[in-house]
């Protein structure tokens, strides 16, 4: 599927639920980072992200059972099969479960880390978005966009760089 060339508008208004869905998603991955992090600590990164994405595989089966058996005719999505690139997903999966196993265990800690890998996210999804990469509708940056890109740099080179020795 090839990038659109539209630019949009505007996004539209997140609904309240779909907030607490992406503030929960972000708790749950500072909590998978620190269980990673500290089974590494144990064993090695890549044990760590085998567990983890073990672990991970099996809760997924059994939610899909579970779906499947309560909703048989939704086993697949409207739209039919997901382009090729989606499949890839995992790969980025366990190289982000590696590779941030063994920062979290570095001077950077869990909060150096997490905020860290918050600016990638930020950074690449605005560049997604302006590109249409991967299928996107191509929308631009706004200077909201920028401003919160900009507060999300400096508040995380406070984390890292700020951290005085009280306490």
């Amino acid at each position: 599927m090839a990038a659109s060339t539209t630019i949009s508008e505007g996004p539209r208004r997140p609904h309240p639920l779909e907030i607490c869905a992406a503030l929960c998603a972000g708790a749950l991955l500072t909590l998978m980072l620190l269980s990673n992090g500290m089974m590494a600590a144990h064993t090695t990164p890549i044990f760590a992200s085998l567990t983890a994405h073990g672990v991970g595989s099996v809760v997924a089966a059994l939610l899909l059972l579970v779906f499947w058996i309560r909703w048989p005719a939704r086993r697949r999505g409207a739209s039919g099969r997901a382009p090729i690139w989606a499949y890839l997903g995992g790969i980025s999966g366990a190289l982000t479960v590696i590779i941030s196993t063994v920062v979290v265990n570095s001077s950077l800690a869990l909060t150096g880390t997490m905020a860290l890998g918050l600016a990638g996210q930020v950074v690449l999804a605005l560049l997604f978005d302006c590109f249409g990469a991967l299928g996107l509708e191509r929308r631009l940056p706004r200077r909201n966009d920028l401003l919160a890109l900009a507060s999300i740099i400096v508040g995380t080179l406070l984390i890292i760089f700020a951290r005085g020795n009280a306490g």
